[in-house]
């Protein structure tokens, strides 16, 4: 496993992307929330979205060759459609598989490299994860699709796939861990999924094995790599397979059903 800190390939297309990510970020600071009497959903994430929406094909123009600039038409609705939606002022799982998509089609496209994928994963996805705990907590996003106290998480599921992964033959760090405060305290930055935990534990109240059952048993697995291969089956049965979550994907000449 590597540690996202750890030197990786960076082609100006990834930097490219990572740069895109930290100006949608710098526009939520320029979009304050409202004062409003209800606590979730904060009618300003709307202007945040509807700005992201006009801009979402200049960017990615950006990094788009001559010859596939055509190709926007697909690739802007799974970049529009990463980051929650507007009308229900909402995020959950089926968001986040449409980061994936885009991702994936820029990699069926050639933008995306086979030496681009660590850095994908450490630098992307780690900024875009990074971007969505911020608009959920400024803007109060409703998690979509929520299993509530069953769920693995109101909001995600991939950092736990990729953050197992990172912990596969860890000298020292073990499932339990997660119920170290130094361990989270100090390693958080390096692994995505000792994040994901630190993030749960800082916004929900009360003891973890009441919030978030789901996660507090699969801390008793003996290893990362059952961790892993249990995520990667539960992803495709509980995001992948699902209906209603599938309904609302765009699929193309890029992605097949």
């Amino acid at each position: 496993g590597r540690k996202i800190s750890d030197p990786c390939h960076e082609s100006a297309t990834v930097s490219n992307i990572v740069s895109i990510i930290e100006n949608l970020s710098v526009w939520v600071d320029q979009i304050p929330p409202v004062q409003q009497s209800s606590r979730y959903g904060n009618i300003s994430y709307r202007t945040w979205h509807e700005r992201l929406t006009e801009n979402a094909e200049s960017f990615m123009l950006q990094f788009l060759p001559e010859d596939l600039k055509p190709s926007t038409i697909e690739i802007v609705p799974y970049f529009t459609d990463s980051f929650g939606n507007s009308s229900r002022i909402d995020y959950g799982t089926g968001h986040e598989t449409n980061f994936a998509a885009w991702l994936y089609c820029l990699a069926r496209m050639g933008i995306i490299k086979e030496e681009d994928y660590q850095a994908v994963v450490a630098r992307v996805f780690v900024k875009y994860l990074d971007l969505m705990r911020k608009l959920q907590l400024v803007y109060c996003l409703e998690p979509a699709g929520s299993h509530g106290v069953w769920g693995l998480d109101d909001y995600h599921f991939l950092p736990f796939i990729f953050g197992s992964s990172q912990l596969i033959d860890h000298k020292y760090m073990k499932p339990k861990s997660i119920h170290n405060e130094d361990i989270l305290d100090n390693f958080s930055s390096e692994y995505m999924y000792l994040s994901c935990i630190g993030f749960i534990k800082k916004v929900k109240k009360g003891p973890f094995a009441e919030h978030s059952p789901l996660l507090d048993d699969i801390s008793a697995v003996p290893n990362w790599k059952k961790v892993n291969s249990g995520m990667l089956k539960m992803y495709k049965a509980e995001v992948l397979e699902k209906v209603p979550i599938m309904q609302h994907f765009l699929f193309g000449w890029l992605i097949k059903w």
